[in-house]
């Protein structure tokens, strides 16, 4: 069962997403917040797999209280997605910084926000390749790019294409048919690289992808 917190100031948004995510036979919302504080204090009281975090509330943003949820070591388990109506660069880059493993705006079809929860909940982030060039674009302006970056110099040159061909924003099996090889390959090289760079998920080495300097916008592996 993939127990959810929503945390929304609006209480007709969090009813609409609680009676769509409480009719799938493996999902259970167990708590709604209004505020950024609550969303934090539930967030520790609850542990949910994943959180639907919305951008703009009062007492806390989510941006704050997304940043404030992954510094907690007893949530290293959570997966926060951010739902909003404003698809403004800055927030997706910040949501991101923050520990955020997606990003999906509120008018996102039913569907496709339950995929989402299943997606990041499996432990994949949620970042289309356009959503993720626009991250980067936005990363690029504070970039720490050099000759040589020492963060990566423990993985492998294969683990560096793969890395280049996260941060473009493919996916298992687009890596897979790029380098040749399966997507269960590709998917050991993944968990691999975020094992040995002690990153928590896919969207975080994306953004370690581009800040390390390995890829940048504009750029094609």
């Amino acid at each position: 069962m993939i127990r959810i917190l929503l945390a929304d100031d609006q209480t007709l948004i969090r009813a609409g997403f609680r009676a769509l995510l409480d009719a799938e036979p493996d999902m259970q919302v167990v708590g709604e917040a209004g505020t950024g504080r609550d969303a934090v204090g539930l967030a520790l009281r609850e542990a949910p797999d994943v959180v639907l975090m919305d951008i703009r509330m009062p007492d806390g943003d989510g941006l704050d209280a997304t940043r404030r949820i992954m510094a907690e070591p007893r949530l290293a388990g959570t997966r926060i997605i951010i739902l909003t109506t404003f698809e403004l660069d800055e927030y997706i880059a910040e949501a991101v910084r923050a520990g955020a493993a997606g990003f999906l705006l509120k008018d996102t079809e039913p569907a496709e926000l339950i995929r989402a929860v299943r997606v990041v909940h499996d432990g994949d982030a949620l970042l289309s390749p356009s959503v993720t060039r626009r991250i980067m674009a936005q990363l690029a302006l504070h970039s720490r790019a050099s000759a040589e970056p020492v963060a990566l110099e423990q993985i492998t040159g294969r683990e560096r294409e793969v890395l280049a061909l996260v941060g473009e924003g493919l996916n298992n099996a687009e890596i897979a048919e790029r380098l040749f090889i399966t997507p269960l390959t590709a998917k050991t090289h993944v968990s691999r690289i975020m094992n040995k760079l002690m990153v928590r998920d896919r969207a975080q080495l994306v953004v370690l992808a581009y800040e390390s300097g390995l890829v940048r916008p504009g750029w094609s592996s």
